[in-house]
């Protein structure tokens, strides 16, 4: 089963045809991977083979975007088709495309160097690759066009469709771009493919994230994009349907855009629909107005808290006024305590006692207690090293104040302070 002819250049179907989901081809070469678990032990499901043919629909890992994932199947004296096996993963190496396929534990497959196999690619995930690899040409070639920014990034996958700028745009440029790129696609531009020789290169003003070698193949929207480029388009934009900035971040004078376009963009815009209803009814707002409903809720949820505060304030103050004044060092175990009251309330016991003074807020239930601890006479650590060194609690601080977490029980806590 295992071996390999002479090393050829793949014929790549799709750089003639995007549209074509399906090809009949030569097997070229079978490899073997082996594959190893963490413990470096060889793992015997699934076997994994990597076949190369003489051409192939599918198209690898490149220039940043994912590779087509799909089948393959032998095909006997008849033209019929036999068993099919999933092609998980495609790449390309010296030229050669290479089709990772999956088998089941000690299968062998089912065709030979030099036999016909029949391959298919997933078209729905194809389709929506060309959608959304069309929409990022759209898009940094407007970008190029207009503000001079160069595309130095790109990555499109199953889950997410990136693109890094090197330059930063506002949030009503941002608004202004999606409009544009949205009318480049209802124009219905013809997105073209083409091969020019050295001599035509020359005189091309033409985008390239990367050094090309050999022959270049650009792609060409009307009025809006130029660019190198390995990967299958749509033929005409109007086929996006849709392009949506889903997100940007700003960093370094650059920016990243999360876009979404096509079936992607459609499903995105649906979820979001969903949630947006969600919030209208729990907010008893319109759609139009559930940002006046959250803000609403937040003044709402604000006042409880600090009503919340100041109930406990009062609780834990008239708890203090129980401690005697002369006694130096006091340790208060407090319940669930809001934080900064928990900080106000150790500030408050170091004013009234000369010792070290501490509150400590969880639950025996929880088993953990969050503590604060300080003092205007004496160095806190003190306390942090104890109960690090018996209880094994975690936090630090200054001399003035500590802070951290301690696992155990009240009693067990409170057997340890001084």
């Amino acid at each position: 089963m295992n071996g390999m002819t002479e090393v050829t250049q793949t014929e790549r179907l799709y750089d003639r045809n995007a549209y074509l989901t399906s090809c009949t081809a030569a097997v070229v070469s079978i490899r073997r991977i082996e594959a190893f678990d963490e413990r470096g032990e060889r793992e015997t499901a699934p076997v994994l083979y990597e076949v190369v043919t003489d051409r192939t629909v599918f198209f690898p890992e490149a220039g940043g975007q994912s590779s087509d994932i799909g089948w393959i199947c032998s095909i006997d004296r008849l033209n019929r088709r036999k068993e099919m096996l999933a092609v998980t993963d495609t790449q390309i190496r010296d030229g050669e495309i290479c089709h990772i396929v999956s088998c089941c534990a000690d299968a062998a497959l089912p065709f030979r160097i030099g036999e016909p196999v029949s391959l298919q690619i997933n078209w729905e995930r194809r389709f929506g690759f060309m959608q959304n690899h069309t929409g990022e040409h759209i898009l940094s070639g407007l970008m190029h066009r207009r503000h001079g920014f160069d595309n130095i990034g790109f990555h499109l996958s199953d889950n997410s469709v990136t693109l890094d700028v090197n330059g930063q745009l506002d949030e009503e440029d941002i608004m202004l771009l999606e409009w544009e790129a949205n009318e480049v696609i209802y124009s219905d531009l013809a997105v073209e493919v083409s091969y020019p020789t050295d001599e035509e290169l020359e005189k091309i003003n033409y985008r390239s994230k990367i050094e090309i070698e050999g022959q270049t193949r650009l792609v060409t929207i009307p009025d809006v994009d130029i660019c190198a480029c390995c990967a299958p388009h749509v033929r005409r934009t109007g086929e996006i349907g849709l392009i949506k900035i889903v997100k940007v971040l700003r960093y370094n004078g650059g920016m990243r855009l999360f876009i979404a376009c096509g079936r992607r963009a459609l499903a995105l815009m649906q979820k979001r629909q969903q949630r947006i209803e969600e919030v209208s009814h729990l907010t008893n707002r319109s759609q139009d107005e559930i940002g006046d409903g959250v803000r609403h809720l937040l003044a709402e949820i604000g006042d409880l808290k600090q009503k919340n505060r100041d109930l406990e304030y009062r609780a834990a103050f008239l708890r203090l006024e129980t401690v005697p004044r002369e006694q130096e060092n006091v340790f208060l175990f407090v319940g669930n305590m809001d934080p900064i009251v928990q900080r106000n309330l150790v500030n408050r016991m170091c004013e009234e006692h000369s010792g070290i003074c501490g509150a400590f807020a969880g639950s025996d239930e929880e088993g953990k207690y969050r503590y604060i601890i300080a003092s205007r006479t004496r160095d806190a650590r003190e306390v942090q090293k104890i109960l690090r060194d018996k209880l094994g609690a975690k936090g630090g601080g200054k001399p003035e104040m500590i802070q951290g977490s301690v696992t155990g029980t009240q009693s067990a806590i409170k057997a340890v302070l001084p």
